[in-house]
């Protein structure tokens, strides 16, 4: 289970680590490719929806018309996953087919992902990802729960990840033959990128590399300031005197709930 606030880079974390995964050609026993199938899952599910979901996701559609049990949906699961080589699913946004809920349909949800881990006959590994609000359904069935292993992405801590931000503005301009300008290398700026990007790293990574595309599409030597201010003038359509690099009362007016938003500030 993976969980994160909604831009804090969950699914860009994951998609790598998959693709990475798939690169290895790891083959199985039968002779099949290893791999995970993504399946990304609705608000209205039902443990049906979830069946159904994931054999499309394995490339075996099943027909709206069809009548199966929980019991003959998890065992086509199981079935298709030893013949295509699908050793496990990744469930982004797993929060939304667990959320608003009746206990006993939360229940058989949730026993449906402790069907698909279990048993001898193909059990598969899964990654669930979503906010941090997905880490309070889990629990609610003991079996599953305790096969869990949470990981959280947590938000910058200016104090101890400033070097580490300072870091990703240096890579990604030395990745496009850009020099920083001394603008950059202040606590100041790395402080009002870290603000603007509301303490996620997701959020970070996509200003710096919004600035870049900025200073590359000028045809610049130097990754500045004032491209940082394009990037989010760009993102949100404020004004360019009222960003996160250029405003005196940023802290302020640009809260941590609020991604790519202003406060009115009095």
């Amino acid at each position: 289970m993976v969980t994160g606030a909604s831009g804090a880079g969950k699914t860009t974390e994951l998609e790598k680590l998959l693709r990475e995964f798939h690169l290895s050609q790891a083959i199985l026993p039968n002779g099949a490719k290893a791999r995970f199938a993504p399946c990304v899952l609705d608000r209205k599910g039902t443990w049906k929806d979830l069946g159904k979901n994931t054999l499309h996701a394995m490339g075996y559609p099943l027909s709206d018309k069809a009548r199966k049990t929980q019991a003959q949906i998890s065992l086509r699961i199981k079935e298709q996953g030893e013949i295509q080589g699908v050793v496990g699913v990744w469930y982004d946004e797993a929060q939304h087919i667990l959320a608003h809920k009746k206990a006993q349909a939360l229940e058989e949800v949730l026993d449906c992902f402790k069907t698909m881990v279990k048993g001898p006959d193909w059990p598969m590994m899964l990654i669930m990802s979503g906010v941090p609000e997905l880490a309070d359904y889990i629990p609610q069935l003991e079996q599953l729960f305790r096969k869990v292993t949470h990981v959280r992405l947590d938000d910058i801590n200016f104090e101890t990840d400033a070097e580490t931000v300072n870091s990703i503005v240096g890579s990604y301009a030395l990745e496009a033959n850009l020099s920083v300008a001394d603008e950059l290398h202040t606590w100041d700026f790395l402080h009002r990128l870290v603000t603007a990007g509301t303490f996620r790293w997701g959020l970070v990574f996509e200003l710096v590399v919004k600035a870049v595309g900025k200073a590359l599409v000028e045809h610049s030597t130097d990754l500045k300031l004032d491209h940082f201010v394009q990037a989010w003038v760009s993102k949100t359509e404020m004004s360019a005197a009222a960003t996160p690099f250029t405003h005196s009362s940023y802290v302020s007016m640009f809260r941590r709930d609020a991604p790519f938003k202003a406060s009115i500030v009095s």
